[in-house]
């Protein structure tokens, strides 16, 4: 199984928010991240989809 990680600056321009929003939103927990490594933040197309989903279920 492959899973698509992207880095901050590729979901920060999928969202088209800023690196502090971005970063908000995987501390508060409402976005899902993964460190690779010992400093490299990445974030699952998987759970993008998850929280644009999430998005568009709240504003309905």
């Amino acid at each position: 199984m492959t899973c698509e990680l992207l880095t901050v600056p590729q979901a920060m321009a999928a969202l088209k928010v800023s690196r502090w929003t971005l970063y908000n939103l995987i501390r508060s927990g409402e976005l899902g991240s993964v460190v690779v490594g010992v400093r490299c933040r990445r974030i699952p197309a998987t759970a993008l989809n998850d929280y644009v989903t999430w998005l568009c279920e709240e504003a309905a």
